[in-house]
């Protein structure tokens, strides 16, 4: 009977691929609009990731993301070294600057300013050049991508200059990091050094990183920082979920992907299910025949189901493949860079590609079910 199924199934070659192209279309879109939902939500926390050094984030209680930021007093750090189960705490810089290129062009770039001692929350990849060059007077280590937009169309070679708040910095690396929410470039430089590329304020401690003793937990530390300082200690999941939800809440990102989905997924339901109606209604004297000759409901159900099943598996693996193929192809396009296809959503799609043909088939299913044998020796 498998056998028989299948010919039906193929037996009208336009309808068999047409829906076939409906699951892949609606795999696809559910598969590649998910993933860039999920990469912009990352990248909104990406500087928060690219810090591997701390577990623990220090900011005021009013910090709602990584991005707008009450700057700290230079007390609060030796306020935070005396907590308890606190291994060591550095001041870290996070904010923008507008950074002037020789030939008078100019960007706003995210400037980082780490730890001058020890270097912490500084790139984990370096690209071009020596990590320890950002000691050196007036230096600066720029992301790749943030080169690009900075020298476009040059090849990234060291001793570039720029200007930062009437001050000179010259490039002496160039590394690998997340990229960011908005297209800015990203500056590293000593948090002394940073400070003074953008107009003065009182207080310029953004965040303090702290890192554990051994033996106490990151959360630990964090909820007696809190408690000690009145400041907001938070552990870097923590931190990194509390500014993905700032963006789900007061952006209409959410939304608007939310509406393609849900459209995707609508969309592949009902071009695949109507197409698969379609297809089974006209097949409806073949089951009658096959009725008529003793064949019992439940055995049509299967082969409706493996039906079903054969366009869903063809579909999903088409879509999920081209979603795979358009990340990869994207995947060295700067703008485009970071957004990938986690496996997570690719469980997903198959749940959904699930959903779809079950449920085309459930339609399907129904008038086969209630078909007459007596159909197949009418005229």
């Amino acid at each position: 009977m498998n056998w028989i199924a299948w010919q039906m199934l193929v037996g009208d070659r336009a309808k068999y691929w047409g829906t076939i192209f409906g699951v892949a279309f609606g795999t696809l879109l559910i598969a590649q609009q998910t993933s860039i939902f999920i990469g912009l939500m990352r990248r909104t926390a990406s500087q928060i990731i690219d810090v591997r050094e701390a577990s623990v984030w220090v900011m005021d209680p009013n910090v709602e993301n990584s991005d707008e930021v009450r700057p700290l007093s230079s007390s609060d750090l030796y306020r935070i070294r005396g907590v308890p189960g606190v291994a060591w705490a550095v001041n870290f810089y996070k904010g923008q600057a507008r950074a002037k290129i020789a030939d008078g062009r100019f960007r706003q770039v995210m400037l980082m300013g780490v730890d001058d001692a020890t270097l912490v929350g500084a790139p984990a990849k370096m690209l071009l050049g020596n990590l320890a060059d950002l000691r050196r007077p007036d230096a600066v280590v720029v992301d790749k991508a943030g080169y690009q937009y900075l020298w476009p169309g040059e090849t990234p070679t060291l001793g570039k200059s720029l200007e930062m708040n009437d001050r000179r910095a010259v490039v002496v690396g160039i590394c690998e990091a997340s990229p960011p929410f908005m297209t800015f470039p990203i500056v590293y430089a000593r948090f002394t050094q940073a400070v003074e590329y953008v107009a003065r304020e009182r207080n310029r401690l953004s965040f303090v990183l702290v890192e554990p003793q051994p033996g106490h937990t990151p959360a630990e530390v964090a909820r007696r920082i809190t408690a000690q300082t009145g400041l907001l200690g938070q552990t870097q999941d923590e931190f990194f979920w509390r500014t993905i939800g700032y963006y789900l809440r007061s952006t209409g990102i959410p939304v608007n992907f939310g509406i393609t989905i849900t459209l995707g997924f609508l969309v592949g339901t009902a071009i695949a299910g109507q197409t698969f109606y379609l297809f089974t209604i006209e097949n409806l004297k073949q089951f009658g025949a096959l009725k008529a000759m003793g064949l019992s409901n439940a055995r049509l159900v299967l082969m409706v189901l493996l039906q079903a099943m054969i366009v869903g598996a063809l579909g999903y693996g088409i879509g999920i493949g081209l979603a795979a193929l358009f990340f990869e192809a994207t995947r060295d396009v700067t703008h485009l860079a970071g957004f990938y296809l986690p496996w997570q959503v690719v469980a997903g799609a198959a749940a959904a590609v699930l959903i779809i043909v079950v449920v085309s088939a459930l339609v399907s299913i129904r008038r086969v079910l209630v078909l007459e044998p007596a159909i197949v020796f009418r005229g």
